[in-house]
C-alpha cells in the first residue's frame, strides 16, 4: 500500500514546488502566489496538486523532535532541565502575549488549505479525486482551527484567499467567538464525513479521522470549561459521534499496548490518524535521544527531556485492577513497583528497570548517574523516573538523531472508546455500553472488568483515571485538565519525585517535592493562552484574552 511521504524523492519535489508558490512571511493572511508559472503547473494534474496537499499534511505538529513536549505542561511529567520552557514559563504561569506558546502560526497552513480548496474547485481535475482531496483539505483546516480554538478560544475564521495588495486592511478580521469557532469546526467535519473513504492510503484522512476529530471537539465543548450549565445535549452529541466511529467496523484495539507505537506497527488496526516520520532522511523522529534515559553504563544516550511525575506513577493500577489507595489493592509504599499493572511496566522506567541491557538505578549514595537529582545539577531524572512508552532501544542515540520512522499517533481507537464512555456516562449514566467501552481498554492490558454497580460519579472518576493512564505521555493530559476545569486543582502546588535512600541498612522510599516542581495556574485567565503580541500588532481588530 502507498505510504504518505515514504517516497523521499516525491516529498523533496513537493517542498521544491511549494517553495515556488511563495507566501509572505510578514503576514499570515496574504497568500496569493507570486509565480503564475508555478501556479499553472500546480493545478494541471492530480500528482502536482497532491504535492501541495502533502505539504499541508507535513505541517501537522508532533512532539518527537523536541526535548520539552507539551506533556511537560501537565502534571504527568516535567523536564529534567531547569532552563526548559515548561519549567521556567508554563509551570510558573509566567507567560504573556510576548512569550507564550505561539500557535498562531497555524494560520500559515490554514491559508494553504484555503488556496488548495479554491484552486481545486476551479480546476478540471476529476470529480472523484476532487471530492476526496477537498474533504482531506477541509479536515486539515478544521484540525488546525481546533488547535487554535483549544489554545485561544475564539479566533478569526478565514476560509477565502486573501491578498493584502488587492484588499488592503480588509484582510484583517476580528475574532469570532469560541462558540462560533467550535460550530465552524464541527459543521465542516459533518459536511465532509461522507466524502471521505473508510480506508485510505496510509497517512491520509479517512471518515473515521473526521468523526474522531468532531467527537473530540464535541467532548471539549460539552466539558465544564465551556458547558457551565452542564447541558446534557452536548454530551449526547459527543457520545453519538464517537458511537459512529465505533459502528464503522474499521478499528479495533491493537493487541500489544506498547507495540502499537513502534514503527513496525505504523497504521495498525487502532490508529485513526497519525503524523508520519521517516527516519534517516532528516524527517525522522528523535524522541529516544531527546526524551529518554540520560545515561546507561556511564554513557549518555538521551537528554532526559520527559521525566514522569510521582503523580502519574501513582495513577497506575495494581495488577488486580484497583487503585493504589484502595484498601484492598495490596499496595506497599516501601515496595511500590511490585505487582503493578501492565501499562506501568510498559510506560515507566523506575529504579531497577532494565534499559539497553542494563539496570537503571535511581537510588542515592551508590554512585549512579541516574540517582534522582533534586539539585538540578545535571540531566539525570528530577523525579526518579524516565519514560519507556513508545521508545525503541535501537534509536537511543543521544540528541536530535531523527532515526525513528514511528508515527506520532494523533487519534487512536482507545481514545474513541473512552470518549464515548465519558460522554454517554455524563449524558445518561453508566449503562452496559459504557462498561463495555471502558472494559475493552482494560481487557487489552489484562485488567479485570469494572463491575456493573457504579453510579455516575464513580464511573466518571474511573473513566478519568483510565484515560490518564491509557493516554499517558501522548500529549493529551494538559488539554484534559483544561476542558475538565481541573487545572486550577492539579497545576497549583508542587509535583513530586521518588527519592530512595538507605536507612539502617534498608532502602526507604520517600515521596518528596521535585526540584523545580512547583507549579502555578491562574484560573481567572490561564484556561486559554494570550493572543501573540505580533499578531495583535499586525491586526488591530483582535482583542486580547482577559487577564493578559
Amino acid at each position: 500500500m502507498y505510504k504518505l511521504f515514504s517516497n523521499r524523492l516525491k516529498f523533496v519535489i513537493a517542498v521544491a514546488m511549494i517553495s515556488l508558490v511563495t507566501f509572505s512571511c510578514s503576514d499570515f493572511l496574504q497568500i496569493e502566489p507570486t509565480s503564475q508559472i508555478s501556479d499553472k503547473t500546480l493545478w494541471n494534474s492530480t500528482d502536482n496538486a497532491d504535492l501541495f496537499l502533502n505539504d499541508i499534511y507535513s505541517g501537522l505538529p508532533g512532539p518527537f523532535n523536541t526535548h520539552d513536549p507539551k506533556e511537560n505542561w501537565s502534571d504527568n511529567s516535567m523536564s529534567a532541565h531547569s532552563w526548559g520552557f515548561s519549567t521556567t514559563t508554563i509551570a510558573k504561569a509566567a507567560y504573556t502575549s510576548e512569550n507564550a506558546p505561539n500557535e498562531w502560526g497555524h494560520y500559515s497552513n490554514i491559508r494553504k488549505t484555503n488556496l488548495f480548496i479554491s484552486k481545486v474547485n476551479e480546476s478540471s481535475l476529476s470529480e472523484d479525486w476532487k471530492k476526496q482531496r477537498l474533504g482531506e483539505a477541509r479536515f486539515l483546516r478544521a484540525y488546525y482551527y481546533m488547535l487554535l480554538w483549544t489554545h485561544y478560544g475564539g479566533v478569526p475564521i478565514i476560509t477565502d484567499v486573501l491578498n493584502q495588495q488587492e484588499q488592503g486592511e480588509e484582510i484583517f478580521k476580528a475574532r469570532n467567538t469560541a462558540e462560533e469557532t467550535y460550530q465552524f469546526i464541527v459543521t465542516e467535519l459533518g459536511e465532509i464525513v461522507n466524502n471521505l473513504p473508510l480506508e485510505a492510503e496510509e497517512g491520509r484522512v479517512t471518515r473515521g479521522s473526521a468523526l474522531t476529530l468532531k467527537g473530540w471537539c464535541e467532548l471539549y465543548w460539552a466539558s465544564p470549561l465551556y458547558n457551565e450549565n452542564n447541558e446534557q445535549s452536548r454530551w449526547e452529541e459527543a457520545a453519538s459521534t464517537y458511537k459512529r466511529v465505533m459502528d464503522l467496523g474499521v478499528y479495533e484495539l491493537f493487541p500489544d499496548y506498547n507495540g502499537q507505537f513502534m514503527e513496525d506497527n505504523n497504521f495498525n488496526s487502532e490508529t485513526i490518524f497519525a503524523k508520519t516520520y521517516v527516519g534517516g532522511t532528516g524527517l525522522g523522529g528523535s524522541r529516544e535521544g531527546l526524551q529518554g534515559v540520560w545515561k546507561v553504563d556511564g554513557n549518555q544516550y538521551a537528554w532526559s527531556g520527559v521525566d514522569p511525575t510521582q503523580e502519574l506513577v501513582d495513577s497506575y493500577y495494581m495488577s488486580n485492577g484497583l487503585s493504589i489507595d484502595h484498601p484492598e489493592s495490596g499496595y506497599d509504599p516501601q515496595n511500590p513497583y511490585e505487582d503493578r499493572s501492565e501499562r506501568f511496566y510498559q510506560s515507566i522506567i523506575y529504579d531497577g528497570s532494565e534499559w539497553l541491557g542494563h539496570e537503571i538505578i535511581m537510588k542515592q549514595g551508590v554512585g549512579s548517574d541516574n540517582a534522582t537529582d533534586l539539585g538540578a545539577v545535571n540531566e539525570a531524572t528530577n523525579t526518579g523516573y524516565y519514560y519507556r512508552k513508545g521508545l525503541h532501544p535501537e534509536y537511543a542515540v543521544n540528541g536530535p538523531n531523527q532515526l525513528s520512522s514511528a508515527n506520532f499517533i494523533i487519534f487512536r481507537y482507545a481514545e474513541v472508546l473512552l470518549g464515548y464512555a465519558e460522554a454517554y456516562n455524563e449524558a445518561f449514566g453508566p449503562d452496559l455500553s459504557v462498561y463495555n467501552a471502558i472494559n475493552q481498554v482494560r481487557d487489552r492490558v489484562n485488567l479485570p472488568p469494572l463491575q456493573n454497580e457504579m453510579n455516575r460519579e464513580e464511573m466518571r472518576e474511573a473513566i478519568h483515571q483510565e484515560r490518564r493512564v491509557e493516554l499517558a505521555l501522548e500529549g493529551k493530559r494538559y488539554f484534559d485538565l483544561l476542558r475538565l476545569k481541573q487545572a486550577e486543582e492539579k497545576l497549583n502546588g508542587h509535583l513530586h519525585a521518588m527519592v530512595i535512600e538507605q536507612e539502617n541498612g534498608s532502602w526507604i522510599y520517600n515521596v518528596v517535592p521535585a526540584t523545580d516542581g512547583s507549579v502555578t495556574f491562574h484560573p481567572e485567565k490561564n484556561y486559554v493562552f494570550p493572543i501573540p503580541q505580533n499578531a495583535m500588532d499586525r491586526n488591530q481588530k483582535l482583542e486580547q484574552n482577559p487577564g493578559y
